[in-house]
C-alpha cells in the first residue's frame, strides 16, 4: 500500500478496532469473572486492545508533525500496524486458551506464541526509536508547544520501551532457569514504570493540540505544555523510583 492517506485510514480503523476488541473483553470480564491480576486473566486482552488501540491511533496522528518523507513514514505505520495486530492477537489468543501469554515456555505452541510476542515486541522498540530518533533530528511542525509535546512524549516513550525490554529479558532468564512461576511475578514492579511512560506520546501532544484550539497567546500556550511535560516526567521518576524500591 503505497499511499500515505490510505495508510493513515488503515492505521486509525486498525487502532478502532483494536480498542473495540479491548471493551469486547472488559464486557467478556464482565460475565465470566476470574481474577483481574496474574498471568492467566481477561485484564491482558483488556488492556493491551485499549493500549496498543489508541497507541496505533495517538502515533499515526503524531507522526505527522514530523519531518520525514511521505512514503517512509506510511511504510512504518503499516509495519506499526500489523506489529500491533499480532500482539495483540496473541495475547487475547492465549487469553481464551487459559494459558499465560508472556514468557510461556510449556508446550511448543505456547513456546511459538510467546516467542512471536517477544519478537513483535522487538520491532515495537525498532520502530518506535526511529520514530523517535526523527522527533530529534529535525524540529516537528505543529502549532505552540507541538513539538516540545511529540518530543517529550518520544522520549518518555523510550523509558516505557526499555523497562518493557528489561521485564522480558527477567522473565526469560528465570524461565530458562526452572523459575516459572518467578518469572509471571517478575515483571509486576515495572508495570507502573511502563505503564506510566507508553501513554505520554498520547496525552501531551493531545494537550498541545487542544491548546491550539484556544485564544491564548503562544507563550501560554507552550507553559502549559512545558508545565504538563514537567509532571508528566515527574510521574515516571516516581514509577521509576517505585520499580528499584520493589524489584
Amino acid at each position: 500500500m503505497k499511499n500515505p492517506r490510505r495508510v493513515e485510514r488503515l492505521c486509525h480503523v486498525t487502532g478502532a478496532l483494536l480498542v473495540l476488541s479491548g471493551l469486547v473483553h472488559l464486557l467478556v470480564f464482565a460475565v465470566d469473572g476470574g481474577p483481574w491480576y496474574g498471568p492467566v486473566s481477561w485484564r491482558k486482552p483488556v488492556t493491551f486492545g485499549l493500549s496498543f488501540g489508541l497507541t496505533l491511533i495517538a502515533l499515526t496522528r503524531v507522526t505527522s508533525y514530523l519531518r520525514t518523507a511521505p512514503r517512509t513514514r506510511a511504510a512504518l505505520l503499516l509495519v506499526l500496524a500489523v506489529d500491533c495486530v499480532v500482539e495483540v492477537g496473541g495475547i487475547t489468543l492465549q487469553a481464551w486458551r487459559r494459558v499465560p501469554s508472556h514468557l510461556n515456555m510449556e508446550t511448543p505452541f505456547d513456546t511459538a506464541v510467546s516467542m512471536t510476542l517477544a519478537v513483535g515486541g522487538g520491532v515495537l522498540v525498532v520502530l518506535l526509536s526511529v520514530f523517535a530518533a526523527a522527533s530529534f533530528r529535525r524540529r516537528p511542525t505543529g502549532p505552540a508547544g507541538m513539538p516540545l509535546a511529540v518530543r517529550s512524549g518520544f522520549a518518555i516513550l523510550l523509558s516505557a520501551l526499555a523497562s518493557g525490554a528489561a521485564m522480558i529479558a527477567r522473565g526469560v532468564v528465570l524461565t530458562r532457569t526452572g523459575h516459572q512461576e518467578a518469572a509471571y511475578h517478575s515483571t509486576a514492579p515495572l508495570k507502573p514504570l511502563h505503564g506510566v511512560s507508553v501513554h505520554a506520546v498520547l496525552v501531551l501532544p493531545l494537550l498541545a493540540r487542544a491548546l491550539s484550539r484556544t485564544s491564548w497567546s503562544e507563550r501560554t500556550r507552550w507553559r502549559i505544555v512545558a508545565a504538563a511535560t514537567g509532571c508528566y516526567a515527574a510521574a515516571v521518576a516516581g514509577a521509576a523510583v517505585w520499580a528499584v524500591l520493589t524489584y
